[in-house]
């Protein structure tokens, strides 16, 4: 493929803080100092107490993030930054997303994603209903509000029309400036001037790649109808769970609702589990077999959950159990192992693990790991019934990221949840979400629906067992599951009480 033959793009990335100068040299949000580490990391959740101080305000703004600001969010790791690394706060000019940086370094546009902003930085994007269909590249920003960032002890970030964090913003796909400067294009082997549109996070961009995935069954259905009876999930790291309304849904414990901050025009909620792929890696890498089977597997030339995957077959056959997922009736896992981002918003929540024995086989390891993927099912069922108890009417899932991959994942979530999920075509479909932005940024569809509608197909659908034993004993775990985290509370309210 040829330079030429891009007619444009658009970026994709987590949804962490990047710091830089005056001269877009990167400033360090390191303890360490060094100038290299310019990102805080989605993940990091260094700035608890910085959110729950913000929290504590109770802001009009929080209503739009499900109540509370996650530490997974900006403005917490923006306010830990200033009490803790003075100097850096003082050098910092710009305070960006990593997708909009990447936007920026590629066009030299200052200009926000709707998408960035209004998910994860309290920037409320229905300030600009008026302005839909218009160019968006000269939108002013008009949704931050100056009294809550002023109120929390971040007043100086308003300065300057709101320079530091954005004074203008975009929707999803619109084009960004003059499109790729020289200095970009080069180092990118591309032609200057090639059309970039305004970015997404990367789970946003999952979103945008598979809601339109639809069967040929379920396409014939009133477009707009059907995507807000859809929940997709990202799976990869952590898992977002992205449903879309026509109308606002306040959840509690849940962000959003977010005014087009995915898909043009509807409102998005999105709930999560931030660490899905990383428990799962986690159980792995610390079992005494987990380097034992990364070695088969690479030898095998699979992948090391192909490999457990095909370990739990066995031993299903082995013990003549009446369908796999029972062979964890005595092993329950709450996975909150990184906190609990829906639907309790609680980053203190800790994961969970009950019936360990002395064994530690290689079969021991296995139903850890397919307890660990039923403990995150678990998860999501739970997000599904609490979104639809407060107005959501999802009757089916989408995939795709890394655990979309993983048929045993995959077949345990709709067995638990209690629907079809469908596959994408397009595996990569985050990918494709921002090659999706941009064709839009190209005019070569007139918005982001057609592009998605146009460039997305729906691949796999994976319908739940129809075996009611399955169906009696999930229903059975997902009580135990329930239980665990009551158990916790009571466990942390004992503990805090004796502290005192």
């Amino acid at each position: 493929m040829g330079a030429e033959d891009v007619i444009g793009l658009g970026f994709a990335a987590t949804c962490s803080l990047v710091a830089v100068d005056a001269d877009g040299s990167p400033v360090t949000v390191s303890c360490s100092g060094d100038a290299r580490r310019n990102i805080i990391v989605w993940i990091d959740h260094r700035s608890v107490k910085q959110a729950e101080k913000i929290n504590s305000f109770n802001s009009t703004v929080l209503q739009y993030c499900g109540g509370s600001v996650s530490p997974e969010m900006q403005p917490p790791k923006l306010l830990w930054v200033k009490e803790n690394l003075k100097e850096s706060w003082s050098m910092a000019f710009r305070w960006m997303d990593l997708s909009d940086w990447l936007s920026f370094r590629a066009t030299g546009d200052d200009t926000r994603s709707l998408c960035t902003t209004v998910c994860k930085w309290t920037y409320l994007g229905h300030a600009h209903m008026h302005q839909v269909g218009e160019e968006s590249r000269n939108m002013e920003s008009l949704g931050w509000d100056d009294v809550f960032w002023e109120e929390i002890g971040l007043g100086d970030l308003v300065e300057g029309h709101h320079a530091k964090i954005g004074r203008s913003v975009a929707f999803p796909g619109h084009p960004l400036g003059s499109g790729l400067t020289p200095e970009a294009a080069k180092e990118l082997g591309l032609l200057s001037g090639t059309p970039v549109g305004s970015s997404l996070i990367d789970a946003h961009a999952g979103g945008v790649g598979v809601m339109k995935s639809l069967p040929l069954s379920k396409s014939q259905l009133d477009d707009d109808d059907r995507i807000c009876h859809q929940m997709v999930l990202v799976c990869g790291t952590s898992t977002c769970h992205m449903a879309v309304s026509r109308n606002k849904m306040f959840i509690p414990g849940v962000w959003g609702p977010f005014w087009s901050a995915m898909v043009p025009e509807f409102w998005l909620t999105e709930a999560g589990q931030s660490a899905t792929g990383a428990l799962l890696d986690y159980i792995v890498e610390n079992h005494s077999f987990g380097a034992l089977l990364a070695n088969r597997a690479a030898s095998q030339k699979i992948s090391l959950f192909e490999l457990l995957n095909n370990t739990i077959e066995s031993l299903a056959h082995e013990l003549n159990v009446p369908f796999v997922a029972s062979l964890t009736h005595e092993t329950h896992i709450l996975p909150d192992f990184h906190g609990n981002r829906s639907p309790f918003a609680d980053p203190k929540a800790k994961g969970m693990l009950c019936g360990l024995t002395l064994d530690a086989s290689e079969k021991q390891l296995a139903l850890l790991y397919i307890s660990a993927i039923q403990g995150i099912a678990y998860g999501t069922r739970r997000i599904v019934e609490h979104c639809n108890s407060h107005g959501h009417k999802i009757d089916t899932l989408l995939a795709c990221g890394g655990l979309a991959k993983n048929s045993l994942y995959i077949q345990e979530h709709a067995d638990i949840v209690g629907c079809s999920i469908i596959l994408p075509r397009e595996n990569e479909s985050v990918l494709l979400g921002a090659a999706i932005l941009g064709s839009v940024a190209t005019k070569k569809y007139s918005g982001l629906h057609d592009a998605m509608k146009a460039l997305s197909a729906a691949g796999q659908v994976v319908h739940p067992s129809k075996d009611e034993r399955v169906k009696k004993y999930h229903d059975a775990k997902y009580e135990i599951y329930k239980s665990l985290y009551e158990q916790q509370l009571s466990h942390r309210t004992i503990m805090q009480n004796a502290l005192q």
